[in-house]
C-alpha cells in the first residue's frame, strides 16, 4: 500500500502532538513543585474524590481551591 506524500509528512506532527498529550504537569503552589499527571495520580485522585466525598470533575476543570486541597491531601498520602 502506497500512503501519499501529504500524508507522510503529516505523521511526525501527529505522533509529536500525541505524545506532549500525554505529558501533562501541573503545579503546586504551596508546595512549589510539579506533579505529572499520569496513572498513578489518576488512581490517587479517585481515592481523593472518595475520601472527600467529592463528585468526579476533571482535575482541570475545579477551581483553585480544590486543587490546592488535593496536592496538600496527596502530599500527605504517598
Amino acid at each position: 500500500m502506497r500512503f501519499p506524500r501529504k500524508l507522510l509528512l503529516l505523521l511526525p506532527a501527529v505522533i509529536l502532538a500525541a505524545g506532549c498529550a500525554a505529558h501533562v504537569r501541573y503545579y503546586d503552589g504551596y508546595y512549589h513543585d510539579y506533579h505529572s499527571w499520569n496513572n498513578h495520580e489518576v488512581v490517587m485522585y479517585g481515592q481523593w474524590e472518595h475520601d472527600t466525598h467529592r463528585n468526579h470533575v476533571d482535575f482541570g476543570h475545579r477551581d483553585k481551591a480544590d486543587q490546592d486541597a488535593y496536592w496538600k491531601w496527596r502530599h500527605d498520602h504517598h
